[in-house]
């Protein structure tokens, strides 16, 4: 469970309701399981990317505008300094991690892109993979990722990246047991 707050949850549960959207429509368009759903709209969970994307999809907003606070119209610069990640600690189907995803673009305004750093912590456990409409580009800054893309497996190593279809299932995850994985993503989902 995630212990600090993220106020994203509650940004999930204010669009639905204003959408009319109940949470049983929710749980059925999504395919999220309903205790973990209702933990996120209470925020003692943040969802995976995966599962985030399928709820914005639903609601029919951008990724970014769960996490925005407030947006610019002209270019947005992200100092090393000022950058704040969501850690997300997550236990599902026996399987536990923590991904910190940092937000390059959070003020950006009418983007059509979302760009994030992933720090990725060894799962432990079965993974799981999960599916979403866009596509992601992955590069890999430390470490080495595995990637699960449909059947295959990819070792990435530091300065290599992968382009893919996110509608096949997936999982992006450290390559060791012991180490993390630093990784830049940009992610393109279509209007």
């Amino acid at each position: 469970m995630n212990s600090e707050p993220t106020f994203i949850g509650k940004k999930i549960k204010m669009l639905r309701e204003a959408k009319n959207i109940s949470v049983e429509d929710m749980l059925e368009r999504t395919g999220i399981d309903a205790e973990f759903y209702n933990l996120l709209e209470e925020d003692k969970e943040i969802p995976a990317l995966g599962d985030l994307i399928k709820i914005v999809r639903v609601l029919g907003v951008r990724l970014g505008m769960l996490m925005d606070d407030y947006q610019d119209e002209g270019p947005v610069v992200n100092r090393a300094e000022d950058m704040v990640g969501h850690s997300v600690i997550r236990s599902r189907n026996g399987v536990s991690r923590k991904i910190t995803y940092n937000s390059l673009s959070n003020r950006k305004g009418n983007r059509h892109m979302d760009t994030f750093t992933l720090d990725v912590t060894p799962a432990i456990g079965e993974i799981t993979l999960s599916s979403h409409e866009g596509e992601e580009f992955l590069y890999v800054l430390e470490g080495e990722a595995q990637i699960s893309y449909g059947k295959e497996k990819y070792i990435l190593k530091v300065g290599d990246s992968i382009y893919f279809d996110s509608i096949v299932p997936h999982h992006i995850g450290s390559a060791s047991d012991t180490q993390s994985a630093k990784l830049l993503a940009v992610i393109y989902m279509p209007s």
